[in-house]
């Protein structure tokens, strides 16, 4: 019961207070860390990249090991400090407020959404159009269902803090590291491949809960778990395109980012109330996510008392 309360609390605590400050937040640290070790790591190869994210995994899992050791004293100290540590290798509340600053620039200055938007996709923005930004606004919430909600809550829950951790280091370094441009491709690799790893089952778990919340809200459901078969292999990531189809379906648009993919069918025009509902997907399936987990957290308690 205590690794559920602690991620009840850590939910809590993004919810409410949000991120740490920068100086603190381990995932700036982290990005700190990725970037002195790729400057002082020259060669441009796939032994450096695999370098580079080992030397990040293991100090951060340490670092996090030891902390969380010095906490188990007090049963208190230990439920208080995991939470702030496991909050922080997720996020909910910076993921929605980010959204929704981009909805709100949408409605007064198409500029001002370009640059709000430019801080979540890699995608050049600032020729986008309203319903590209849309686009591409609602296709960054959803495919962070899974790298910022499922996957970190899925494997604290599993493997408790430490391993939540090292998912949040290798999510960094893919974020950071893989892309496949000239300087990146190679030292990228590893990265990239780990957190395709780390995000396969999530990713999928994702897409299913996108069926459900949109069952839950209404939504064309059916249409959800069409679109989650026919087209969540599109992406050329092995793993974004399962939430990202199911929300297309749902709200019967097309997802497009172009010469790249399309998602979904054309029959709803993409303005800012569909940002709105994708919103509403990401909280509903993360409610029934944790829903879910708290039940099976339940059923493991009851069979560990006889």
């Amino acid at each position: 019961m205590t690794t559920f309360l602690i991620i009840l609390i850590a939910i809590l605590l993004d919810l409410t207070i949000g991120e740490l400050p920068n100086k603190i937040h381990p995932v700036v640290l982290i990005g700190n860390m990725i970037t002195f070790l790729k400057n002082h790591l020259t060669s441009n190869n796939r032994f450096t990249g695999m370098l580079i994210a080992l030397i990040t995994v293991f100090t951060t899992v340490i670092i996090t090991g030891i902390i969380l050791t010095i906490a188990d004293l007090n049963i208190i100290s230990s439920i208080i400090i995991g939470s702030i540590i496991f909050s922080t290798t997720f996020s909910i509340k910076f993921l929605i407020t980010s959204v929704e600053k981009i909805q709100k620039d949408l409605s007064t200055n198409l500029d001002a959404a370009r640059k709000s938007v430019s801080y979540l996709v890699s995608r050049d923005t600032k020729d986008l159009t309203e319903a590209e930004i849309t686009s591409a606004t609602i296709e960054t919430l959803t495919e962070n269902i899974t790298d910022s909600i499922i996957s970190p809550i899925l494997y604290g829950f599993i493997f408790n803090i430490p391993f939540a951790m090292m998912f949040r280091v290798i999510n960094t370094l893919d974020a950071m590291l893989g892309y496949k441009t000239k300087e990146l491709i190679n030292i990228g690799y590893f990265s990239a491949r780990l957190d395709d790893v780390l995000n396969y089952i999530p990713a999928r778990i994702a897409g299913l809960y996108v069926v459900f919340a949109a069952f839950c809200l209404r939504y064309d459901w059916k249409k959800s778990y069409k679109m989650l078969r026919r087209d969540a292999r599109k992406t050329p990531s092995p793993n974004s395109g399962y939430p990202m189809a199911a929300t297309a379906g749902a709200l019967n648009i097309m997802l497009v980012k172009k010469d790249v993919y399309k998602l979904g069918d054309k029959r709803n025009k993409l303005t800012s109330k569909q940002i709105s509902k994708a919103i509403n997907i990401t909280k509903v399936s993360t409610l029934l996510f944790i829903v879910t987990l708290y039940i099976i957290n339940l059923l493991i308690s009851l069979i560990i008392l006889g």
